[in-house]
């Protein structure tokens, strides 16, 4: 007998997670950050459900195998519409389907999507409860309230009306989002964070799962917001400095063994654009993603700039990436005791 969504949802480990990002976690990010951490879990960019029904459903939903665990992160407010696309996702192989109810941009209120759906918590029930006829897991992401719905009684409600509707797993971005007057920008920095509202609505409902998101920018934040909530979920710092997720493996999920070191991320993005180029794809979509793999050392700057100044240009290959590499010292490209032993593509790092 198949597994229910709940057991599903209750094995895919969602103790850290990147937060879907619209514009910077496409498939050739999620693959770089793959080779950093295998166990964090990755989420798409919001797709709409327009956009999975009637666009380019290829482009917008191919992954490559290696991205697993990785969830697809849907915006939409029609619950045949959700399904369909949740059944889409679980054709498709991924582990998750994530309804977006946190999003506060112009764009996705004037689809009666996003944040402002907060405010129809009977709706947002309904959506889960058809998405989950498809058999994978189905969570939500959403905000700790909007304007005039700001205080945590609100939250609470909103939780307890869509967790009818099947859904046992809740992102919180520990701000609220503010329909009117601000931008999608400033509303992830104005609005206080409040992560203790978080705390409150996992101690008042601990057969959830709550994960935390909002303002979180290292492991050692993340692990101390572990003491009082199941899962972290980090955003922005993780694109602008994707290797601080590079002990996560062994620090958050217990993973015995040596970590990744840049040298064998490099290749293995390498062999990835090589691919791609390969299939007529260009080496800037790939590699505008790693531009931060060496904040904070010598030679970020200048593998910024080559990289930025000549992977957009016609006809870049791989050395482009190569010689980026090359600007950075050896010993920072292959740091970490017990690294894995280079691929060979490596071998053109010099």
């Amino acid at each position: 007998m198949p597994d229910s969504p709940e057991n599903n949802a209750a094995r895919l480990d969602r103790r850290l997670s990147v937060a879907p990002m619209m514009d910077w976690t496409d498939r050739h990010e999620r693959f770089f950050l793959r080779q950093i951490t295998k166990r964090t879990l990755l989420y798409t960019e919001m797709i709409t459900t327009g956009a999975i029904l009637h666009g380019d459903r290829e482009r917008l939903l191919q992954f490559d195998p290696r991205e697993h665990p990785v969830a697809l992160q849907v915006g939409g407010a029609n619950p045949d519409e959700l399904s369909e696309c949740a059944g889409i996702a679980a054709a498709l192989g991924y582990d998750e389907i994530n309804l977006n109810v946190g999003c506060p941009s112009d764009r996705v209120q004037s689809g009666r999507f996003g944040a402002c759906l907060m405010a129809e918590p009977a709706r947002v029930a309904d959506c889960v409860a058809a998405m989950a006829g498809a058999g994978l897991p189905v969570t939500v992401k959403c905000r700790i309230g909007i304007d005039g719905r700001e205080a945590y009684e609100d939250l609470a409600a909103f939780v307890s009306a869509v967790r009818g509707g099947g859904v046992t797993s809740f992102a919180v971005h520990a701000r609220i989002a503010v329909l009117e007057g601000l931008s999608a920008k400033e509303n992830r920095e104005i609005p206080p964070l409040r992560y203790g509202d978080v705390y409150r609505l996992k101690a008042d409902c601990p057969e959830l799962e709550i994960v935390l998101n909002g303002g979180v920018s290292d492991l050692g934040q993340a692990r101390q917001h572990l003491d009082r909530v199941d899962g972290v979920m980090i955003g922005r710092a993780a694109y602008q400095n994707p290797w601080m997720l590079a002990p996560a493996d062994g620090t958050v999920f217990g993973v015995p063994g040596p970590g990744p070191s840049p040298d064998a991320v490099i290749a293995a993005v390498a062999d990835y654009a090589e691919a791609h180029l390969a299939a007529g794809g260009r080496l800037a979509e790939v590699t505008r993603h790693i531009l931060g793999l060496f904040v904070g050392v010598p030679g970020a700057r200048a593998w910024r700039r080559h990289l930025s100044e000549n992977a957009h240009k016609p006809g870049a290959g791989l050395e482009v990436l190569f010689d980026a590499a090359e600007k950075v010292p050896a010993e920072i490209r292959s740091a970490r005791a017990g690294e894995e032993k280079r691929r060979s593509r490596g071998a053109a790092l010099r």
